[in-house]
Order: structure tokens, then C-alpha cells, then sequence
């Protein structure tokens, strides 16, 4: 397994861009066609790749895959990649390079093969994000083809889910997945503190990836079946196997028992960015702490505009407001305690 991880700096200049939303425009057939096409309104991730393919004798090079969300309202929760790599060629590994205010990580198969990556943060109707692959091709002449996949449960278009390049000729007609279908799930309860070996079965569900309630199962699906592991959690939560042709909910839901795991850390912030701005609100900071993952910003308690936490940056676009407000995180494990140097200014 590897696991790498490059991100970039913040300085105090930074701000959030305003970003408008789109109609997204989608396929309606099950392959790409020209003509058949509908127009796809809310949340919306796309996937596509390019760059430096090897070509013999060229061997160590990269390529670039690229995830946008390009539909009509925010992308939230996790988004599954994957890298799909023809025999002879291999990977070790890809990195991204952004402002953190995300959380990533990225894993590869022991062969070499295949790249699975999970990139959880709020992303505005048009950004994007990419991660560079490096690839090896040991010295022969490389064939077939590279598959790119993305999946979102709070995606509304899989038409654009899934990218495919044949190396020597070029990107091929996009294709969709078929729509997934849960049909069993083998284990129904288990310790609240996690650990429970659970198997789902059901049809096309090829690079797909399973959550429990909003968190991610550790575990692999084929394409009839996922075999996971319960993340903690308490009460009866829903299982969803969510894939790039869309996603389906278990046939019923998986009921901890007993304590809860330990509650994470409480969120720390130590700073932000900008410290004012206009009472209408519209101001694009970057919140600084630690322990901010996956959190919610607030100003004086009012919700931000926008917001996407990693653990230790966030962005967030402050909403309208008057006076001194503390600007707050807010995660599983609490709300982070005020200081001095989380204190927002409203100006006239």
C-alpha cells in the first residue's frame, strides 16, 4: 500500500472565489452520443484524463486525472477515483496539489495496477481538482487501455463518470456504468466501536465503495459484490454502495449496539486569513486549526455561505452579519473553543 499526500500553503491574501453555477449537460444513452443529450440540474462531478502517456521507449511519466464539479449546486461528501491500468504498466503512486482545505488519500494495489482515492470536501459548480499518476511501463511497449472512474452519492448525472484512453490511438467515447442494485447484505448488526465483516451483494457494482450512514467503509467491491468493514458508529444507519453509475441502499440498514466509539478531538482553530468584511456578507477567509476535518464553519453561530474543511484548513465564505463574531468549526468531536484569534469583523 501507498499512501502520499502533497499539499500547499496559505497565505493571508488568499481568498475564495465566487464561483456560478451551470446547467450541466448530459448523455442520455447509455454510451456517448451527440445527439442524444438532456440537460442534468444539481450537483454534478466529472472525471476526465490526460497528459503524458508512455510511448515507447519512453517508460517513467505521468498523466493527470481531473474531477470537476460541474453541475448547478455544491458538491458535497466524499468522491471516490479509481485507476484502471492495462497489463505491463504500473503505477507507485499519484499526488495532488491544492489549498488542504480537503482531506485525500490514495492507495495502490500490490500489483501496481490499480489506484483507488478518496477526496472528501465541498467543491462550488465549477472547480476542479486533479491528481498526477506516475506510471511505469519497464521497458516494453505499452497496449491497452486506461480507465478513470468517478463516484459521488450526491452526484446527479453519471454520464461523465467514467474516462477511457487507449494508449496509442487516444481517449475513446465515454461510457456510463449501469445503474448498481443492492440486493443482500450478509450482517445487519455489530459493536458500535466498528470492526464488523460485512458483505453486500447485488449487480453492477464494479468500482464502487460503501458508506455507513456518511462514512466510508474500509473494503473492495467487484462488480456483484462489496466485502467491508463496519466503520463505528451508533443506532440504525443506512448502507449505500455508490459506484459511477449511481448509487442503491442496501436492503436494510445496519444497527450498532452497545458503546459508541470515542469521539474525535474537539476542532482547535488558531487563525484566519481575513479578519473583516462587509456586513452583506460575501467574503472568501481560510480558517486555520487543527482537527477541522469534514467540519461545518460558523460565524457567531450562522452557518457559513460555503465551507470545505480539511484537517487543517478551511475555506469558507462568511454570511451576512454585524459586529464581532467568533468564527467557529464544528466536527463530530465538538465545536472548537473561541479565542482572540478566530474574532471576525463586520464593517459597515
Amino acid at each position: 500500500m501507498i499512501i502520499r499526500l502533497v499539499r500547499g500553503g496559505v497565505t493571508a491574501a488568499l481568498a475564495v472565489a465566487t464561483l456560478t453555477a451551470g446547467t450541466v449537460v448530459a448523455d442520455a444513452a447509455t454510451t456517448a452520443s451527440p445527439t442524444a443529450r438532456t440537460a442534468v440540474t444539481g450537483p454534478n462531478v466529472s472525471v476526465t484524463q490526460a497528459g503524458n502517456y508512455p510511448i515507447f521507449p519512453v517508460d517513467n511519466t505521468n498523466f493527470s486525472v481531473t474531477w470537476t464539479s460541474s453541475g448547478t449546486a455544491d458538491l458535497t461528501g466524499v468522491t471516490h477515483l479509481t485507476v484502471e491500468l492495462p497489463p505491463g504498466l504500473t503505477t507507485n503512486g499519484a499526488t495532488i496539489t491544492s489549498f488542504p482545505d480537503y482531506s485525500f488519500t490514495e492507495t495502490v494495489s500490490p500489483d501496481g495496477r490499480r489506484l483507488d482515492a478518496f477526496f472528501t470536501g465541498n467543491r462550488a459548480p465549477g472547480r476542479s481538482e486533479f491528481m498526477k499518476v506516475y506510471v511505469a511501463s519497464h521497458g516494453t511497449r505499452p497496449s491497452g487501455t486506461i480507465k478513470v472512474t468517478a463516484a459521488n452519492r450526491n452526484d446527479a448525472n453519471p454520464a461523465d463518470n467514467v474516462s477511457t484512453y487507449l494508449l496509442g490511438s487516444g481517449p475513446q467515447a465515454p461510457a456510463t456504468q449501469a445503474a448498481p442494485a443492492v440486493t443482500g447484505i450478509s450482517t445487519v448488526t455489530g459493536p458500535g466501536t466498528g470492526g464488523t465483516a460485512v458483505t453486500l451483494t447485488g449487480t453492477n457494482l464494479d468500482n464502487g465503495f460503501v458508506l455507513f450512514g456518511g462514512s466510508v467503509a474500509a473494503g473492495a467491491c467487484t462488480a456483484t459484490g462489496c466485502t467491508v468493514t463496519a466503520p463505528g458508529g451508533t443506532g440504525s444507519t443506512p448502507v449505500t454502495v455508490v459506484t459511477p453509475g449511481g448509487s442503491a441502499a442496501a436492503p436494510a440498514a445496519f444497527d450498532y449496539t452497545g458503546a459508541a466509539p470515542p469521539a474525535p478531538a474537539a476542532p482547535v482553530v488558531t487563525g484566519l486569513t481575513t479578519s473583516t468584511g462587509p456586513a452583506a456578507g460575501g467574503t472568501g477567509i481560510y480558517v486555520q486549526g487543527s482537527g477541522l476535518a469534514a467540519g461545518t464553519v460558523l460565524f457567531g453561530g450562522v452557518p457559513a455561505t460555503r465551507s470545505s474543511c480539511g484537517p487543517t484548513l478551511c475555506s469558507a465564505t462568511a454570511p451576512a452579519g454585524t459586529g464581532v463574531v467568533d468564527v467557529t468549526v464544528t466536527t463530530p468531536g465538538g465545536t472548537s473553543a473561541t479565542v482572540a484569534g478566530d474574532r471576525y469583523t463586520y464593517t459597515a
